[in-house]
C-alpha cells in the first residue's frame, strides 16, 4: 500500500470512528507535511482520495472539512441497462440544434453543456506561448503543416502515446480541426451512403448527425452505465447486420460516463478483428480520469491496424483552438489525402503553439489541477442531486469526465424537463438526443464541469423542484 493511501485510510478510519466529525477541519497541506515528516504531495494525494471517497471536501481559502460520517455521501443506484439492437435511419440533427442551442446562451446555466468551463484552462499561458512562436514562425509553415500536420506537434504526441505503453510513429498521425473532424474522416474513410455503423446506446449526439449526414444507417448496441458497451449484443449485432465500421467511446463516455476495463477492451478489439470491423475510437475525455493512471485505449490492443484513436486538446487543454489528431493505423494514407481534399489542415499557429506549450512541460501539471476540480464538482453534485431530487432519481457516478447521466423518477418526461427548466434559465441535455430511435426519455445529462458556486447549487435545486413538479 503506498504511503498517501496509508494516511487516507488513517485519516477515514478517524472519520469512521467519531473521532473526526461532520465540519471538522483537517491540518493544512503543510501542518500534515511537517507532523508526519512526508512530502506535500503525499498529504495533497491522501486528500485528494478521500474527497473521491466523498469523505472530506475542500473550501476556497479555508482548507479541507470532513463532509459526513462513516458511508460520506451515499452510493446512488446507477441507470438501467436498456436494450436497442434494431437497424434505425437516423433523425435526431433538428431536435440536437434547438437543445444545442440553449447551451450557447451566456444567461443561461449551461448544465445540458457540453463543454467544460474555459476559466479551467490555461489560456494565458497559451496565449502566450501562441504569441512567443508566431513571431519565429517559419513561413513555409503554412505548407509544411498542411496535412499530415505540425512535425514538431505530432512528435508530442508520439511521445504521450509512448509514456502511456503505445508504439504510434508521429507520421502515423494525422492533425485535425478537432477530434470531431477526425471522427468524420475516419468515419468516410470505412462507410458509403447506405452502410450501416455500429454505435452505442446511449451515444454522443454528434455521431448520430454524423451518420445522418453521411446517409448511414445505424446499429444500437446496449451499453452499461459502469462498465461500457455489451460485448455480446454487439457479436449478435455484427453478424446479423454486417456493419461497415463501429464507433464507440471507451474512455468516460458521453453521456454515461462508463469506463470499459483493459480485459473488455481487449475482448472488443478481438471481437472486431475477427469480422474485420474497423474501431472508431472516440478518445477525447481520457486524460480526465480521477484514478491513479490514464486508463489505455482501445489502440493498445490492436495488432491489425484496425482501431482509429481519435483525440483533441479541446476537452483537456485548449477549448476553442480546434486541434485534435487520429492515430488510423492502416487507414493512415487514406485519411491525409481525405484531410487534404476537404479542410487542408488545422490552424498553423495554433498546431505550433500546443507543440511549443508541450514541450515546455506544465500540462501535467495542469491536467491534474484540472481533474481534482472535476472530481470535487462531482462530489458536490451527487451530494446536490441527493438533497433536492425527489426519490426515485438515479445518476451515475463516473470514474473520469465531467457528464453525470441521471435517470428521472418514472413518468417524467426528459423533454418537458429541459422546457420548463429553460424557462428559468437553466439548460439539460434531454436524453433523447442521444439515441436513433430517441429513447431514453426519462433520462438526462448534466455536465459538472463548470466551476461550483451559489448559481450552480441553486440550479440544482430549483431543478429537483421542477422534476418534483412534474411528477404531479
Amino acid at each position: 500500500m503506498k504511503l498517501y493511501e496509508q494516511l487516507a485510510n488513517s485519516i477515514a478510519l478517524s472519520i469512521q470512528e467519531g473521532v473526526l466529525c461532520k465540519g471538522d477541519k483537517l491540518p493544512s497541506v503543510r501542518q500534515a507535511s511537517s507532523s508526519r515528516n512526508i512530502s506535500p504531495s503525499t498529504v495533497f494525494q491522501a486528500y485528494y482520495l478521500l474527497e473521491a471517497r466523498g469523505l472530506i471536501t475542500a473550501r476556497e481559502r479555508s482548507g479541507y472539512f470532513v463532509t459526513g460520517g462513516a458511508g460520506g455521501i451515499p452510493a446512488s443506484p446507477e441507470p438501467i441497462l436498456v436494450k436497442h439492437e434494431e437497424l434505425t435511419q437516423v433523425d435526431v440533427s433538428e431536435l440536437v440544434f434547438e437543445v444545442l442551442e440553449s447551451t450557447r446562451m451566456k444567461k443561461v446555466v449551461p448544465l445540458g453543456s457540453a463543454f467544460p468551463s474555459p476559466l479551467l484552462f490555461p489560456l494565458s499561458n497559451l496565449a502566450r506561448t501562441m504569441a512567443s512562436s508566431i513571431q519565429v514562425m517559419d513561413p513555409w509553415s503554412s505548407v509544411d503543416n498542411l496535412s499530415p500536420g505540425d512535425a514538431d506537434l505530432r512528435r508530442q504526441i508520439a511521445l504521450r502515446y509512448m509514456i502511456d505503453g503505445l508504439h504510434v510513429p508521429s507520421d502515423e498521425i494525422v492533425i485535425t480541426n478537432g477530434a470531431l473532424e477526425a471522427l468524420n474522416l475516419c468515419l468516410m474513410a470505412v462507410t458509403r451512403p447506405g452502410d450501416t455503423v455500429l454505435i452505442e446506446s446511449p451515444t454522443f449526439y454528434a455521431a448520430l448527425q454524423s451518420i445522418e449526414r453521411i446517409g448511414l444507417k445505424a446499429v444500437e448496441v446496449p451499453s452499461h452505465p459502469k462498465d461500457g458497451v455489451d460485448l455480446d449484443a454487439m457479436e449478435w449485432a455484427l453478424e446479423r447486420h454486417k456493419p461497415k465500421a463501429c464507433w464507440l467511446m471507451t474512455n468516460f463516455q458521453n453521456p454515461l460516463g462508463s469506463l470499459l476495463g483493459n480485459e473488455k477492451k481487449k475482448a472488443l478489439v478481438e471481437l472486431l478483428t475477427q469480422h474485420q470491423v474497423p474501431l472508431i475510437e472516440d478518445d477525447v475525455y481520457g486524460e480526465l480520469y480521477f484514478g491513479d493512471k490514464r486508463p489505455m485505449p482501445a489502440k493498445a490492443f490492436d495488432t491489425d491496424g484496425l482501431v482509429m484513436h481519435c483525440s483533441s486538446f479541446s476537452k483537456c487543454l485548449a477549448p476553442g483552438y480546434r486541434v485534435g489528431w487520429v492515430a488510423p493505423g492502416r487507414y493512415s494514407k487514406i485519411i491525409e489525402r481525405l484531410k487534404l481534399t476537404t479542410t487542408l489542415s488545422a490552424s498553423a499557429p495554433a498546431q505550433l503553439a500546443l507543440g511549443k506549450y508541450l514541450q515546455k512541460g506544465g500540462y501535467d501539471k495542469h491536467l491534474r489541477n484540472l481533474r481534482h476540480t472535476l472530481l470535487v464538482n462531482q462530489i458536490k453534485f451527487i451530494d446536490a442531486i441527493q438533497r433536492y431530487f425527489p426519490e426515485g432519481t438515479r445518476l451515475t457516478k463516473p470514474q473520469g469526465g465531467y457528464f453525470l447521466w441521471v435517470k428521472l423518477p418514472d413518468a417524467v418526461n426528459a423533454l418537458d424537463v429541459h422546457r420548463v427548466a429553460l424557462a428559468n434559465g437553466i439548460s439539460i441535455a434531454p436524453g433523447p438526443i442521444f439515441s436513433a430511435q430517441r429513447g431514453f426519455t426519462d433520462y438526462m445529462r448534466l455536465n459538472y464541469g463548470h466551476i461550483w458556486n451559489e448559481n450552480i447549487e441553486s440550479s440544482l435545486e430549483k431543478l429537483g423542484k421542477i422534476v418534483s413538479d412534474l411528477m404531479r
